[in-house]
């Protein structure tokens, strides 16, 4: 693969998804695009051998296959997981605040957000609008403002003169998100009507109700003196999705191949269409027909999921294991923890290195510092829901959960490679 081309694709791809829901649905479009087709999970499903299919679920989760053409009871699947969700900032059901002459939108943290990076950034706003249309139906539409409508400014360090030594950030008082001037309080809902129509979807009576969220609209791009970094947001976990989706349009149609990216990793999993819910298994079920086939198959098949790894820091290296230290552009990392916060064993993690080898890539490791708490993937979820091996890995990111990550130039395009193999076994 062309490293360039690649990583071209994938900031265009970053800058198109601000949300899951457009993340979800930029990734069916390339699947339909390479000839995939669309299932309906209300519908009986007619599969045929060698051909590839996806379906949706709440327009925020994919699941993706490729039917092989020997028997899946025999052969297993080779599955690859990641998330279309990251940590941002949600406007809340009724966010209107008016203070001082000021238009200004209350929001709720979603995940794990570092949220000081997201002070004194040019603001989107994008997600889902569910409305009822002129002719009395119930339709939904997605939104993307595709410029800065919102700020969150920082306050004066005349006022705050302790603000380099002790600045928190309260989420309740300190991020609601500047909007406009205004003599009064304006009607949302008139004005996400009025943003629809700016987009062309002009048979909305009335808006309903949203999940709408706020994203900082500077764009990726290639940084570094050399231009070996690569700064976006949503790195964690759109990284991921974009990789896992070029290998599976690399793979043998005669292979059983999955990528799953499902939404909610970011708080938890818990839901129809999170890593905890039943999209992944019901769609496999339903490929291996009885339940005798479906357990021969998941006891044949491995899983990797790709989640970006921590890159040692060269300003806080001593927040790693002195052993354990991912460079950017040194390739993937395979995540281990002895507490099964990720899933990785001795098996798969040998067979990703042995794959790494084979393709000519650079393979890490990574390890919590044994003082400090592990984070967790879909792994170890999915692992646990379907009885599948699985193995932990991802590419290494500073600044991870952040309003702008990075990563290394070389890195994705050569896990893509890793995983377009691993398809192929």
């Amino acid at each position: 693969m062309d490293k360039h081309a690649f990583n071209d694709k994938l900031i265009a791809f970053l800058d198109a998804s601000p949300t899951p829901f457009h993340a979800s649905a930029n990734m069916a479009e390339a699947l339909r695009e390479a000839g995939f087709i669309e299932l309906d999970e209300r519908q009986d499903w007619a599969l045929e051998a060698g051909k590839g299919y996806f379906c949706l679920r709440n327009g925020s989760s994919v699941v993706a296959f490729r039917v092989g053409k020997s028997d899946v009871a025999e052969s297993g699947w080779h599955m690859v997981g990641a998330h279309t969700d990251s940590p941002c900032l949600k406007v809340k059901p009724n966010p209107v605040l008016h203070r001082k002459g000021y238009f200004q939108l209350g929001v709720e943290v979603y995940g794990g957000a570092l949220l000081n990076p997201w002070i004194d950034r040019d603001l989107g706003l994008a997600g889902r609008v569910s409305y009822r249309s002129s002719n009395g139906s119930l339709r939904s539409a997605l939104l993307n403002t595709d410029r800065a409508i919102g700020i969150v400014p920082s306050l004066a360090i005349h006022l705050d003169r302790e603000a380099n030594n002790n600045r928190t950030v309260n989420p309740q008082t300190d991020l609601p998100v500047l909007i406009s001037q205004a003599e009064s309080a304006p009607d949302f809902k008139a004005l996400l009507k009025n943003l629809l129509a700016e987009q062309g979807c002009d048979d909305v009576e009335a808006v309903l109700d949203y999940e709408l969220s706020f994203y900082d609209v500077q764009g990726a791009a290639r940084v570094g003196l050399n231009r070996e970094f690569i700064a976006s947001a949503r790195l964690d976990n759109l990284l991921s999705c974009f990789i896992g989706l070029q290998a599976l349009l690399l793979a043998p149609a005669d292979k059983h191949s999955v990528l799953v990216c499902n939404d909610h990793e970011e708080v938890g999993s818990m839901s129809s269409s999170g890593a905890q819910g039943p999209m992944l298994e019901s769609t496999l079920r339903r490929i291996a027909g009885d339940e005798s086939r479906w357990q021969r198959a998941i006891a044949h098949s491995t899983m990797i999921s790709a989640d970006n790894a921590h890159g040692i820091h060269p300003n806080f290296s001593d927040r790693h294991d002195a052993n354990h230290g991912p460079l950017l552009n040194q390739g993937a990392v395979i995540k281990i923890n002895v507490n099964q916060r990720y899933a990785t064993n001795s098996e798969t993690s040998a067979m990703f290195r042995h794959l790494c080898e084979q393709q000519g890539q650079p393979v890490q490791s990574f390890v919590v510092r044994s003082d400090m708490a592990c984070g967790s993937t879909i792994g170890p979820i999915t692992a646990s829901a379907i009885g599948v091996a699985t193995l932990d890995i991802g590419v290494p990111t500073f600044a991870m959960h952040s309003i702008r990550e990075l990563a290394g130039s070389d890195d994705a395009v050569g896990l893509s490679q890793v995983l377009a193999a691993f398809y192929s076994r």
